[in-house]
C-alpha cells in the first residue's frame, strides 16, 4: 500500500517535522518515527506509516469494549493497529501498543466490506480498539467516513490523548466511545503513562457533546484506588452529565507492573458505591 501523508503536522526545520495530532507533539527527525511508532518522517514529510496496518481483527460483543449502554447484546467488528502515544507500565496490550507489531494490510473499503458481511452475525459496525487507534488517525477517519455512508456504527476505544482539532474533525462520524480516564492526577499520568490528565478530561467533555460516551478507570491498588480519587473522577463526569456510564475495572499484573495484585472485589464494590453518589450508571469489570 502506498504511504499516506499524515494530517496535523508542521515543518519544524529543514528536515524535522512537528506532529500536532496529540499533546506529545513529537519533533521527528528525518527517517525517525514519533513516540507512537505509527507516524514517520520521510523526506521531510510526516507519513501515516501505520495506515491500514491491522494487527488484530475479531467480531466481539459490544460489552467487551466495554460499552454497557450502546446497543447491548450486539456484536461489533473490532480492529486494532500498532503503537500508542502512552507508555503505560501496566499496559495489557503491550505486545501491539509498545512496538511495531506484525500486521496485515487492509484498505478502508475492505474493512467496511467485512463489517457489512458480518451483519448476519449481529454486527452493527466497526470498533477501533486494542491499541491506541487514534495514532492511526487517517485510517480511522477514512474508514469511519465510509462506514457511516454504509449505515454502520463507528466506535472508538481510546485513551483520549488527542488534540482538540483532530478529535473535532473525526467526531461527526463517531457514534460511541469508551475513553480511559486512568486517574485524576498528573502524577499518575506522568509516572505510569508518560502523559498528563487535562487533555483527557477535555476530550471527554468534547466527545460527550457529540456521541455516546462511556468511561473506564482501571483500578490499581496503591496508585488510583482511594475514595478521594474515585470521588473526583465521578464528580468530574457528573458535572458533564450524571448519565455518563463509568466502568471501574480490576487490573491484572502485566508488562512492567507485575508486583501489584488486583484490587479486592470487596474494595471494588466500595468504590462503586462512592462513584454512585454522583453517577447513575457504574459498572464493574474483570470481577
Amino acid at each position: 500500500m502506498a504511504l499516506k501523508t499524515a494530517k496535523y503536522y508542521e515543518k519544524d526545520s529543514e528536515k524535522a517535522v512537528k506532529c500536532l495530532l496529540c499533546p506529545n507533539e513529537c519533533t521527528i527527525g528525518e527517517g525517525k518515527s514519533g513516540r507512537c511508532f505509527a507516524r514517520k518522517n520521510i523526506g521531510g514529510e510526516l507519513t501515516a506509516e501505520g495506515y491500514g496496518r491491522i494487527t488484530s481483527i475479531a467480531l466481539d460483543p459490544i460489552e467487551k469494549k466495554p460499552l454497557a449502554m450502546f446497543y447491548p447484546g450486539s456484536n461489533i467488528l473490532s480492529i486494532g493497529f500498532y503503537g500508542c502515544n502512552f507508555t503505560c507500565k501496566f499496559c495489557q496490550n503491550y505486545r501491539i501498543s509498545q512496538c511495531k507489531a506484525d500486521y496485515r494490510e487492509f484498505t478502508p473499503k475492505q474493512i467496511v466490506e467485512l463489517a457489512l458481511e458480518a451483519q448476519s452475525a449481529g454486527n452493527i459496525g466497526i470498533a477501533y480498539t486494542y491499541n491506541e487507534p487514534l495514532t492511526s488517525f487517517e485510517f480511522v477517519y477514512d474508514c469511519a467516513k465510509l462506514a457511516k455512508e454504509a449505515g454502520l456504527k463507528n466506535v472508538i476505544v481510546t485513551n483520549g490523548y488527542i488534540n482538540r482539532e483532530p478529535m473535532a474533525e473525526l467526531l461527526p462520524y463517531i457514534d460511541a466511545m469508551n475513553i480511559d480516564l486512568k486517574a485524576f492526577t498528573d502524577k499518575f499520568y506522568r509516572e505510569l503513562c508518560g502523559g498528563s490528565v487535562e487533555p483527557v478530561k477535555q476530550a471527554i467533555a468534547l466527545c460527550a457533546k457529540s456521541c455516546h460516551v462511556e468511561v473506564t478507570t482501571l483500578l490499581i491498588p496503591g496508585f488510583n484506588d482511594t475514595n478521594e480519587e474515585i470521588e473526583s473522577i465521578a464528580s468530574f463526569l457528573a458535572h458533564i452529565s450524571p448519565d455518563i456510564p463509568l466502568h471501574l475495572t480490576r487490573h491484572h499484573p502485566d508488562y512492567k507492573l507485575l508486583e501489584q495484585a488486583p484490587i479486592r472485589r470487596e474494595r471494588l464494590f466500595e468504590l462503586m458505591d462512592v462513584a454512585r453518589r454522583h453517577l447513575k450508571y457504574v459498572f464493574a469489570g474483570n470481577i
